[in-house]
């Protein structure tokens, strides 16, 4: 009985043992038709934030407001296996140049609506009632997690301290986005290993 009671507890310690920190593979896209390297503030706190919490940000570029260009951008970081998340900063509010969403939102696979809920759930703390003229969003598409925010750096300062931090560490109880694209990194090394040149014997 002292045998089988010592067994279970090491189980339920092993099941409930917390996982480590993973740094993930980020790719950072700033949407505006002012911003240049020099003054994309916003582009370089994500990027500042991501890399003093352990992540890796393997790419980085700014666009125009450009429905089709800002989709292909985004639609080679999730097809590239070694992106395993992109964060969106600008385009998300409703002045008639804003088109991140309607860029972004047919590639998502699964939507979260839980991120932009929780967005404009903090931000009313900051902005007050101005915080419904945020369109943020989050989605996973090919087991990439894309994250979209308001192009100013106080707003990805609240998504990052907020939401961003906590989802992007697979350590984060009960549960975090962290752990979803990690499978998907899983998934394409098994898949890089198990294939060899020329194994492939097409028609």
């Amino acid at each position: 009985m002292g045998s089988m009671l010592s067994i279970l507890l090491k189980r339920q310690q092993f099941m409930h043992k917390k996982p480590p920190f993973t740094p993930l593979n980020i790719a950072i896209l700033t949407v505006s038709d002012t911003r240049t390297e020099a003054n994309d503030v916003s582009g370089k706190t994500l990027k500042a934030n991501a890399e003093m919490a352990g992540h890796h940000v393997v790419d980085q570029t700014i666009i125009k407001d450009d429905v089709f260009h800002l989709r292909a951008v985004v639609s080679d970081w999730i097809h590239r296996s070694e992106v395993q998340v992109v964060l969106i900063t600008g385009g998300t509010g409703f002045s008639e140049r804003d088109g991140t969403p309607e860029a972004i939102a047919p590639l998502l696979v699964q939507p979260i609506p839980g991120f932009g809920e929780l967005f404009r759930q903090v931000s009313y703390q900051e902005v007050g009632s101005s915080t419904i003229q945020s369109r943020a969003f989050a989605g996973l598409s090919n087991g990439t997690l894309i994250a979209a925010m308001p192009g100013s750096t106080n707003a990805c300062r609240t998504a990052w301290e907020h939401i961003l931090k906590e989802q992007l560490d697979a350590s984060h109880r009960p549960c975090n986005f962290a752990t979803h694209v990690l499978k998907k990194s899983a998934e394409n090394k098994h898949r890089n290993f198990g294939s060899t040149p020329g194994s492939s014997q097409g028609g």
